[in-house]
């Protein structure tokens, strides 16, 4: 428990720097983009702008995750790092991905006034705001190598900030072109469909970001490398018969419930049940840390009939 709270330190200070980013950038974007009349800028600005409003969600989902369990959560509030995850994809696709195609279609149904000074004024906003969200994309990179590259993107709030600063880097690219494009050849298009472009990528980031956190909401399974260890330590008890039954399911970023349903060999007594139980789940979560609640249900039901039902936690004999 303590090098989860030392790693969302680390979380929480990458969401500060991306936030105090975000906000001043937005601010940037936005006076730029009235000031210069650019489509492109102005959907850059939206995008800053909910990102910052992501960040505050993934900080009250850092806080909220850690409260114990009670009596109405009785597998804590690990859940919540997904919930909140799930609302900055959403944020991602309404303040930004849908702000950006609204400007885009208007800069090509109307024009924009060209203003050379502005154009150029906006370019520097954007050349600044592309070293702020580098800055913070570095700093996202190195936490997430930090906790061991791809498996630091179980943590949805750190992999909202590295899609969200890898977005963000992109998106600016694609206004400068536009930008540069229009001041070039003075036609709009160019700009309007850099905005088009940023309103497309953030729908897309937007997409994958929402899809991983329902499967999480919903009950996705432990990762399959630790059920396979959980099988092997229950197939390598020798009370076990067979293993009938196992179901994992993620309660948070590292934790984990296991239900187990086993065929114990015949001519134990209900003290040797019990010892037995309490020693297999002792090794289970030796074994695999992240799984914090295990539950084993001692069955001779044939296999086939066991699988009908996932909820193994104590119809008969349950420990």
């Amino acid at each position: 428990m303590t090098g989860d709270r030392k790693t969302d330190r680390r979380t929480r200070i990458t969401v500060l720097v991306a936030l105090a980013a975000n906000l001043v950038i937005a601010g940037a974007k936005a006076l730029g983009g009235v000031i210069a009349g650019s489509p492109a800028l102005l959907s850059e600005a939206a995008h800053s702008v909910a990102d910052s409003m992501n960040e505050v969600f993934l900080l009250a989902a850092l806080r909220r995750s850690h409260r114990p369990a009670d009596r109405r959560h009785p597998f804590g509030y690990g859940k919540e790092r997904f919930f909140w995850s799930l609302l900055a994809a959403v944020g991602i696709f309404v303040m930004g991905g849908c702000f950006s195609f609204f400007q885009g279609v208007e800069a090509l149904r109307n024009g924009t006034e060209e203003s050379f000074g502005g154009y150029v004024a906006g370019m520097i906003v954007l050349g600044v705001a592309l070293l702020a969200e580098g800055a913070s994309l570095l700093r996202a990179l190195y936490q997430l190598r930090r906790q061991g590259g791809r498996a630091g993107l179980r943590d949805p709030a750190l992999r909202t900030v590295v899609a969200e600063d890898g977005t963000a880097v992109l998106g600016v690219c694609l206004a400068l072109s536009g930008m540069a494009l229009h001041m070039a050849t003075g036609q709009v298009v160019w700009e309007a469909s850099a905005s088009l472009a940023i309103g497309a990528l953030l729908v897309y980031v937007a997409y994958r970001l929402g899809c991983e956190a329902r499967d999480q909401l919903i009950g996705e399974a432990a990762d399959p490398r630790a059920s396979d260890r959980i099988e092997a330590v229950l197939r390598a008890q020798p009370e076990i018969d067979s293993v009938e039954a196992l179901f994992t399911m993620k309660t948070g970023v590292d934790t984990a419930l296991v239900a187990a349903r086993v065929d114990l060999v015949p001519g134990l007594d209900s003290e040797e049940v019990e010892e037995v139980a309490v020693r297999i789940k002792r090794t289970i979560v030796r074994t695999v840390p992240e799984a914090d609640q295990v539950f084993l249900d001692v069955t001779d039901r044939p296999a086939e009939e066991a699988r009908e039902s996932p909820a193994a936690t104590g119809e008969r004999g349950g420990a």
